[in-house]
This record gives C-alpha cells, sequence and structure tokens, in this order.
C-alpha cells in the first residue's frame, strides 16, 4: 500500500491537495484540513499556492532570513523570488530547510533511482562468477582439489549463462 501524502506544513496525513499552473510550471501543495484552514486556503479566490509554498518552507525561523549561500550569496528570499538556485551549492547551504520540504514531497531525501532489471540479473552473474573465482582460488591454496573441481565447473556454467544473455 502506497503511503498517504502528508502536509507539507506539519506532517500530518494531507486531505488538501492544491495544484496550480504558473508560466507553465506545476506547483503542487498538500495540506492537512487544520492547515488549509490556518493558511485560508478553503477560499481559493486571491489565493497564491507559490506564496504558501515559499513562506512556510523558506522562513520556518526567523533567524533562517540572514542564511547566505557561501559561493553565489544567494537567500531565501532570492529563491522565494526566482523559483531556482543560484548555484549547486545552495543545496547543501541551504539543507536545512530543503530536507524537511523534500521529505514531506517525496518518500525520502535521497534519491535511488532505478536499475534495468536485465543490468541487475547480469550483475548478479557476476558477482557469483567472482565469489565462486575467490572460492577457487582458496580451494587451491588449500588443496581441496574436489571444492576446486566443483567450483571450476560452476564457473564454467555461470560464464555459459553470462555469454547467452545479450547486454543491451
Amino acid at each position: 500500500m502506497a503511503n498517504p501524502l502528508k502536509c507539507d506544513l506539519c506532517s500530518k496525513p494531507a486531505t488538501v491537495h492544491l495544484t496550480q499552473i504558473l508560466d507553465n510550471k506545476v506547483h503542487k501543495v498538500d495540506l492537512c484540513e487544520a492547515c488549509a484552514q490556518e493558511k485560508g486556503v478553503t477560499d481559493p479566490s486571491g489565493f497564491s499556492l507559490a506564496d504558501l509554498l515559499l513562506k512556510t518552507s523558506l522562513n520556518p525561523d526567523p533567524a533562517a532570513g540572514g542564511m547566505r549561500c557561501e559561493q553565489c550569496g544567494f537567500s531565501p528570499a532570492d529563491f522565494k523570488k526566482q523559483g531556482r538556485f543560484g548555484c549547486p551549492a545552495c543545496y547543501g547551504a541551504f539543507k536545512g530547510i530543503l530536507d524537511p520540504m523534500l521529505d514531506g514531497m517525496h518518500k525520502g531525501t535521497v534519491h535511488s533511482g532505478k536499475v534495468p532489471r536485465r543490468a541487475l540479473e547480469r550483475k548478479s552473474l557476476y558477482d557469483k562468477l567472482t565469489k565462486l573465482e575467490d572460492d577457487l582460488t582458496e580451494a587451491i591454496r588449500a588443496e581441496r582439489y574436489e571444492d576446486a573441481a566443483r567450483c571450476r565447473d560452476e564457473i564454467n556454467q555461470v560464464r555459459q549463462a553470462v555469454d547467452q544473455k545479450p547486454a543491451r
């Protein structure tokens, strides 16, 4: 079962889901009922999703106002104004602000990506081959020739399987 969406402000289960398209960019906010009421989201006239996002996520505490990127000098206010960071170092400089925001929007703050199934299968075969070759070396060193013969046979089987798999 999928994780329920969390409120972007307080992390309670979200029941209000807002989407706004500005300049061909989609902005989404998920709120719990209490936060939606508090922010006046129930009355959509004059409501700006961008203002809500940026006010709450970039100014969680007043001390953050003096925060700046050491490399480019960007501040949270600059990000609010432009909608993007000034340089790659901004991600590190504003990590304390970004992590809670990203954690609320996604399933965490680390990108894990996906690996194609065939690549996993191929890697598994190569890992098995490496282990068998290590076992073979150890068996020969320890003069366990029956184990060495078994490892040799398994290595040949794995090599045949690797040769049969197309590497697309």
